[in-house]
């Protein structure tokens, strides 16, 4: 079978399709993974075929929600712009994202392909636990539902211009978003979620066809070792604490390095910190900045990570079995640091804003020393390791493309 793989947004949001694109070439199917340029390293790495998605990596940074909005709307509009010439008409199936499903199921009737979902976030709406958009508070089973509900209203209406677009272009009869989706809903449409049922558990609610597989991880080679630098700094005294904030926090990263580096020294923890699209960096014997490090060989050698809580670091840091002090930034963060608190893997969120050498320093200080922390990391790695999302994945793709 020929597969494409669509998906877009910062790294979290195309890395794990990686694990899962080489788990369907292992399977003796043809892969392709389409995403935007600054992926198509990764896409080579797993030995899957790239091709091109007309949309730049998404970071984020700390701007109000109506810049964000503004700025999702015209990622969108790339996005929609060129999506579908990325579908070669010889396409056997399309798995499409969170974020390239509301233009995918229209190239899917334009062409005739069939499409599945493979989404990395709970999007559907549910009584069980807030939408993944407004925090981790719950608004009880009415709200938590009403919620979700506006959450897809919203999304709905960041996709008009791209979708009305891309409609015209495929020579489509006008048809809003709102409209596709319900249809979508009303025809069973089916999705993998590529998350672990222990950190979400599926919900009780969620119609039959939504499925939660287990975690698809970013593909990583066998061969590949950390740095020698790295290793040697590891190697040099106690397990050190990973700070990094991913995709998130551009142009802070001095005040974020002395933040870390401040914290740190007052808790007599060593760090490595990661520089990410922050940039962020430090000198000295008990402090070391790396690059790019795949977390699977990083963190089951670190006593804690503090990060941003994208849902892939958060999966990453449980997997390990290390526990967490997540600061969420922006959009579903919140939604992934409430589950780890929740598990009590991680401290009570720091909201980024607040974050401070001080407040860190406190933070740190608990969730290294104190072992409830590091017994339910170790507990939720053990749910973890017993898994096979990706495994699941490609079982059910076949079945239902069969």
């Amino acid at each position: 079978m020929r597969i494409l793989i669509a998906a877009a947004g910062s790294r979290g949001d195309v890395a794990p399709y990686t694990g899962l694109g080489s788990a369907l070439l292992r399977a003796g199917h043809e892969v392709t993974l389409a995403a935007p340029d600054a992926f198509a390293p990764l896409v080579a790495e797993a030995g899957l075929e790239y091709r091109r998605l007309p949309a730049r990596a998404e970071g984020g940074g700390t701007a109000t929600k109506r810049e964000l909005m503004r700025t999702a709307a015209e990622f969108i509009t790339e996005l929609g712009r060129g999506f579908a010439e990325a579908v070669a008409p010889e396409t056997d199936l399309l798995l499409l994202s969170t974020t390239t499903a509301p233009l995918g199921w229209h190239v899917s009737e334009a062409t005739g392909i069939p499409a599945l979902g493979a989404y990395l976030v709970p999007t559907a709406p549910t009584g069980d636990f807030p939408s993944v958009v407004t925090g981790a508070r719950s608004l009880g089973r009415l709200g938590n539902r009403t919620a979700g509900r506006f959450a897809l209203r919203m999304a709905d209406r960041l996709y008009t211009p791209a979708v009305t677009e891309l409609r015209r272009n495929l020579g489509l009869s006008p048809l809003a978003p709102h409209a596709m989706r319900r249809r979508q809903e009303r025809a069973g449409w089916p999705v993998l979620h590529g998350f672990s049922p222990a950190l979400v558990p599926r919900p009780s609610d969620w119609r039959p066809e939504l499925e939660v597989v287990g975690t698809w991880w970013p593909y990583v080679d066998p061969a590949r070792q950390l740095p020698e630098e790295l290793e040697g700094f590891l190697a040099a005294g106690p397990r050190p604490v990973f700070i990094g904030f991913g995709s998130m926090a551009a142009g802070q990263g001095e005040r974020l390095s002395e933040i870390a580096v401040g914290a740190l020294r007052q808790a007599g923890l060593r760090g490595i910190l990661q520089t990410g699209s922050a940039g962020l960096a430090a000198d000295g014997d008990d402090v070391l900045t790396v690059g790019d490090v795949p977390h699977a060989l990083l963190f089951p050698r670190v006593a804690a990570v503090v990060h941003h809580a994208g849902a892939g670091t958060a999966a990453a840091g449980l997997r390990a079995g290390v526990p967490a002090v997540p600061v969420p930034v922006t959009a579903d963060q919140p939604f992934w640091a409430g589950r780890l608190a929740a598990l009590g893997a991680a401290t009570v969120p720091v909201p980024f804003r607040s974050l401070t050498a001080e407040v860190l320093a406190d933070v740190l200080g608990r969730v290294v020393r104190r072992q409830a922390y590091s017994r339910a990391a170790a507990i939720a790695a053990q749910h973890l390791a017993a898994e096979d999302g990706v495994g699941e994945a490609v079982k059910a793709v076949e079945r239902l493309a069969g």
